[in-house]
């Protein structure tokens, strides 16, 4: 994984959340049950792998052992804005000092910067909000600069051609060359569009 050593993630971090934010608002109770692009998971689990994500990221800043977070988080409210607003802040609160994105960090599969793991996990909340728009039927409201940045992101660190049966990502899927960037992310992550 690779950022530039005076690259701040944080403020497209912040972009990212937004939108699943924006997503998250837009839902309706009954909407939770409702199956997402990605396969493994409805719009409640989602909402909770998000929420178990910000705070792995949070325990991970603290020193805490990422993987012991409970994923996808198992104490959601009723509709998990609550706890997905509070994560965010948690998370927020403890990446705010400037040292943490040159601070290293052991995570199960491998060390890297705070820079280099915001980064990474930037383009993760950027997918996901993809696939909550999809779920909710919200429309396209989603930035296509972070789409663009994501798959960029992935096309380098993640590449169709080194991907390992059953892992997070599918095969890539073929799509037309004038495909908006975020129908181009998610077929190259392995979403169906």
């Amino acid at each position: 994984m690779t950022a530039s050593t005076t690259f701040d993630p944080r403020p497209q971090l912040a972009a990212s959340l937004d939108q699943v934010e924006r997503q998250i608002d837009s839902m309706k109770p009954d909407d939770l049950g409702r199956p997402t692009p990605c396969a493994e998971y409805d719009v409640r689990t989602l909402l909770a792998h998000l929420i178990a994500v910000l705070r792995k990221l949070t325990a991970v800043r603290a020193g805490d052992n990422f993987a012991e977070v409970t994923d996808p988080a198992d104490d959601l409210d009723d509709d998990g804005r609550s706890a997905f607003r509070h994560a965010r802040a948690e998370l927020e609160r403890a990446w705010t000092p400037d040292a943490a994105l040159e601070d290293k960090y052991t995570l199960p599969y491998g060390t890297m910067t705070g820079r280099e793991l915001l980064d990474a996990y930037t383009h993760e909340f950027t997918v996901h909000a993809w696939d909550l728009c999809r779920a909710l039927g919200d429309g396209d409201d989603l930035d296509p600069e972070l789409a663009v940045a994501a798959l960029d992101w992935y096309t380098l660190n993640v590449p169709a051609d080194d991907r390992s049966e059953g892992g997070p990502f599918g095969p890539a899927a073929a799509v037309s060359d004038d495909a908006d960037p975020y129908t181009r992310l998610a077929a190259f992550v392995g979403r169906s569009t």
